[in-house]
């Protein structure tokens, strides 16, 4: 069964959404946490943001694979659309992954953070 087939039914589909979701919260929180360092670091303080180092861990790492998540569930959704099969998702959450792609691409391609 290749990754489009498994990627077809309706159940797979909305828990990829759903863990893109969750992948794509991390990114959010990673983003701010970097920033927060990054401040942190100018005024001379080198600690963690979160000193629980493993949650930390944690979300920088789903945070950061968000992007290939994100662009393999975008492509299944334009697959799926060009189609014509109904998407049994939400139209939110749709939204929020088509959103945060160009986001995340920018962030990881283009910014210099």
């Amino acid at each position: 069964m290749n990754l489009l087939n498994l990627l077809n039914l309706p159940k797979t589909m909305r828990f990829f959404s759903k863990l893109v979701f969750i992948c794509n919260l991390c990114f959010i929180a990673a983003v701010i946490m970097r920033f927060a360092e990054l401040a942190g670091r100018n005024k001379g303080n080198f600690d963690a943001t979160i000193p629980f180092q493993p949650l930390q861990s944690t979300l920088v790492l789903l945070g950061y694979g968000a992007i290939f998540l994100n662009l393999i569930f975008v492509v299944a959704t334009i697959i799926h659309l060009a189609r014509g099969k109904i998407q049994t998702l939400p139209r939110w959450l749709l939204l929020i992954n088509l959103v945060l792609l160009p986001v995340q691409i920018w962030y990881f391609f283009f910014s210099n953070f």
